[in-house]
């Protein structure tokens, strides 16, 4: 009963706060003026634009909202570009919550009175945001440590605004339709998924363990260290590391102490490897979540919110690299349709024309001059106007990508990232096809084959008892019926071509143990193997050709 009276208090609160912006025209005006008791907006906002209200409103609504925010600025698909300006400007100026509560949470989290668990426990914390904050604190063995600590009642508070945007979000998303790829819906789901993911704080921990063990080779970049025993989903107790913010470097007062250039170069490279080598990068490394140390070691703070790139992502994003270097419209569409960007009908011709106009823009264009973040707003447009939506780990690794190049650039005016990237894509390229991988890739064809050769009696004898039965049927729901017959073709030769495959290998095997009489393998069965190694280098090529 109390949950439901809450919900209602703030679903008032929240349409009360959008309609004083002017943002009244996202709901229904029957049901927002019954639940908002027909608030009015307040006229001396009429000048602002809708994408600088709404960033006021979530600013007025709290932490859940600024968060919220925060999140729908990496996601450029979702809203269009007025919006995601005005959000990338939202500051977490979240005040601290009371160090007595913070002190309670520490000891009913950890299960000991704070004396016991700490030498010294500063009061005042060195950092607020939404969610948490966090104190210094001096260990029993005299290490310096940060203990991050969540927001008291932070989820009830949550869970109440999840649910009153999942309902809000039905009939606004049946209200607005303005030529974007506006789906409320799918924005509060994004969302539901990453707050929940930030809120706990063991998730984190395990982040910068992922972290510190890709870094364990670069010297230059810093990761703290976990106190696991000091560390619940509520407490995150860390390796405390002085440093000033990534954007701060070239000021001033700290010139002759820090390397403003290197500083760009390292943090580029460390993104490019966090996404081209690791798959596994930082999706908000935003200047506060990043520290610098004299001359250039930059320090990864705050990591709730990361980014994951499977094998076959990371392949495909180095492919469009190139294909954008090389000006190749036909291997962008073909990544965008293996990407699952495009999964419905669509007018190619249309999609590739606004393609080529997009690479005629940057024909004459040194490459050290195009910025990537340029590159991904006229992307993202395309992308808009076609209605296709972004996979949301893609998204984050582009929004990943433009923060720090804009980060470099503001430190060091001449940063190439696109040749820094070409350098990864490059490296990337020549680890596909090392004998590693390439010996990997065969004996995944090889037990492919022997599993297609064992289950294909029994595959043969259901399909020819349905032909019997009369109960084989084909049914066709796309009508590019072209696509299909090639696409049938295809898999037609690569299966014959892994029957004979498997056949030489197990041919060429049993040959070995034939009685003969010369010593070593028999010619037949090395020729047979030799065959055999060609066809698998040539379906391996060809697949992914």
């Amino acid at each position: 009963m109390f949950r439901i009276f809450d919900k209602f208090r703030r679903t008032r609160r929240i349409i009360s706060v959008f309609t004083k912006y002017g943002l009244d025209y996202f709901f229904d005006k029957g049901k927002a003026g019954i639940l908002a008791f027909i608030t009015r907006r307040d006229d001396s906002f009429r000048k602002i634009s809708s994408g600088a209200g709404f960033c006021l409103a979530l600013q007025e609504l709290g932490p859940t909202f600024i968060k919220l925010g925060q999140i729908l600025s990496t996601r450029p698909d979702l809203l269009p570009p007025e919006f995601i300006k005005e959000l990338e400007k939202l500051q977490d100026q979240t005040p601290p919550f009371e160090s007595t509560a913070a002190i309670e949470i520490v000891e009913r989290e950890l299960k000991k009175p704070l004396g016991e668990l700490f030498r010294n426990f500063e009061s005042v914390p060195v950092a607020a945001a939404s969610l948490s904050q966090v104190h210094r604190a001096k260990m029993h063995d005299g290490r310096i440590v940060a203990v991050k600590i969540q927001r008291p009642g932070i989820r009830k508070t949550i869970e109440i605004d999840l649910d009153i945007l999942q309902d809000l979000a039905g009939f606004v998303e049946n209200r607005i339709h303005n030529g974007w790829n506006f789906r409320p819906q799918m924005m509060v789901e994004e969302f539901r998924k990453a707050i929940r993911k930030e809120l706990d704080f063991v998730q984190e921990a395990n982040h910068l363990k992922k972290f510190k063990s890709n870094f364990r080779d670069i010297k230059y970049i810093r990761v703290p260290e976990v106190y696991w025993e000091l560390t619940t989903p509520t407490v995150l107790t860390m390796e405390f590391i002085e440093g000033i913010k990534i954007n701060e470097v070239n000021q001033a007062q700290y010139e002759g102490k820090y390397d403003p250039k290197l500083v760009a170069i390292r943090s580029t490279e460390a993104m490019l490897k966090q996404v081209f080598e690791d798959g596994f990068f930082h999706a908000d490394p935003h200047p506060a979540n990043l520290f610098v140390q004299p001359p250039a070691n930059i320090v990864m703070l705050d990591v709730g919110m990361v980014g994951y790139l499977d094998k076959r992502t990371k392949i495909l994003g180095t492919r469009i690299i190139k294909a954008l270097v090389n000006n190749d419209v036909d291997i962008v569409i073909s990544c965008f349709e293996d990407l699952r960007i495009i999964v419905r009908d669509f007018d190619r011709d249309l999609l590739r024309q606004d393609m080529s106009d997009l690479f005629a823009g940057y024909m004459d264009i040194p490459l050290k001059d195009v910025e990537i973040n340029r590159v991904a707003q006229d992307i993202m447009a395309i992308i808009s106007r076609h209605n296709l939506t972004l996979p949301s780990n893609l998204v984050l690794m582009i929004k990943a990508l433009s923060m720090i190049e804009s980060t470099g650039k503001d430190l060091y005016p001449e940063l190439d990232m696109m040749t820094i990237a070409r350098r990864f894509v490059r490296k990337i390229s020549k680890t596909r096809f090392s004998p590693e991988n390439l010996i990997e890739k065969t004996d995944s064809v090889f037990h492919e084959g022997a599993e297609l050769i064992e289950q294909l009696p029994g595959n043969l004898n259901v399909i020819i008892n349905k032909i019997r039965e009369g109960k084989l049927r084909f049914v066709v729901e796309s009508e590019d019926y072209q696509k299909i017959a090639r696409s049938i073709d295809r898999s037609g030769t690569c299966i014959s071509l892994s029957i004979i495959i498997s056949v030489l290998i197990i041919t060429s095997s049993v040959l070995i143990y034939f009685p003969h009489s010369t010593s070593g393998i028999p010619v037949i069965s090395v020729a047979g193997y030799s065959v055999a190694l060609v066809l698998i280098i040539w379906l391996i090529l060809s697949s992914h050709r």
